[in-house]
């Protein structure tokens, strides 16, 4: 992150820094929502392979390309298919953790906006999670997709997913593993300056690769966390930074326009006087005669004057 932060040496605004305390008991309160949401949502196994069948004739209707297109690249390695799991086991909260506290270090402007982002995301997913659990595409037999993390590991699942008291193995939809690497791209690209930060965006891209490869997600899981992530940001806007001292130089009165002080109108209706003053007790000023010429006084000609007739 700190690579392509732009102007390192910008100081961070230290006075848009929530308290350190605060901040910890509240992400540790949201991710504990977040797990009892998650379990809340199990245990709809009937429900959820119903809406997977559904999904997945969804999908192909809409001509989006099949998972298993990815999963063939995969496959084609173990090697690969292993990092691909480890990948999507490991990398989801870290990642998130990672880029919150370098934003409240140093961005805190934009750590507020970044976490307000992630909890009303991540409580919209919830909801869906309830309301409409969603066996993923790996639990899906007609798909004929492979359980990668089963099959080569490691695997974040319990063996049974109507059982797993672990995780909910029904809340593919959506994906708020792209959802969240999707935010953490955004909010590193709005909060550095860098001409490479663009290349944020390939975190969530290989997550998307990730979570469809190893069959933990459809297409349209990620869809429609992309557009959950939308909706949140147009209604939870980040804030511009208003110029110090810009409250003092405006007044409420004119609607921010500037309002001249009472020192300032006195200085104003005693200017006229002070120049009418000057110009009275001005001295005129004395010009300089020109090179080689002489000004005489009065004492000086008039003695001379006779010696000036006789030549």
């Amino acid at each position: 992150m700190h690579a392509g932060s732009g102007p390192s040496d910008r100081e961070p605004d230290s006075s848009a820094r929530p308290p350190l305390v605060r901040e910890l008991l509240l992400v540790v309160g949201l991710f504990v929502i977040y797990k009892l949401g998650r379990q809340a949502a199990n245990g709809h196994v009937e429900e959820a392979y119903r809406n997977a069948d559904r999904v997945w004739d969804l999908e192909r209707a809409l001509r989006l390309p099949g998972e298993g297109l990815v999963q063939g690249l995969l496959l084609h390695g173990e090697t690969l298919v292993r990092v691909a799991n480890t990948y999507y086991a490991v990398v989801h909260f870290p990642a998130t953790l990672l880029f919150l506290a370098w934003l409240y270090w140093r961005r805190p402007r934009h750590y507020v906006w970044s976490r307000r982002i992630l909890a009303a995301l991540t409580g919209a997913a919830l909801a869906l999670h309830l309301l409409f659990p969603l066996a993923p595409p790996r639990l899906l037999a007609s798909t004929g997709l492979v359980d990668t993390a089963r099959v080569y590991g490691p695997s974040v699942y319990g063996a049974e997913p109507a059982s797993d008291s672990l995780a909910n193995q029904f809340a593919a939809m959506p994906s708020l593993h792209f959802g969240w690497a999707l935010m953490v791209a955004i909010g590193l690209i709005a909060a550095t300056r860098g001409r490479w930060r663009l290349l944020w965006l390939l975190h969530p891209l290989v997550t998307l690769l990730v979570i469809v490869g190893t069959a933990n997600h459809y297409w349209l899981d990620s869809i429609v966390v992309a557009a959950l992530l939308a909706v949140a940001c147009a209604v939870l806007p980040l804030r511009s930074v208003r110029p110090a001292g810009a409250a003092r130089r405006t007044g409420p009165a004119t609607g921010g326009a500037p309002t001249p002080t009472a020192a300032a109108r006195a200085a104003g209706a005693a200017a006229p006087a002070a120049h009418a003053v000057a110009a009275a007790h001005a001295v005129p000023a004395v010009h300089a005669p020109p090179v080689g010429r002489t000004v005489p006084t009065p004492g000086v000609v008039s003695s001379y004057a006779p010696s000036a007739a006789r030549r």
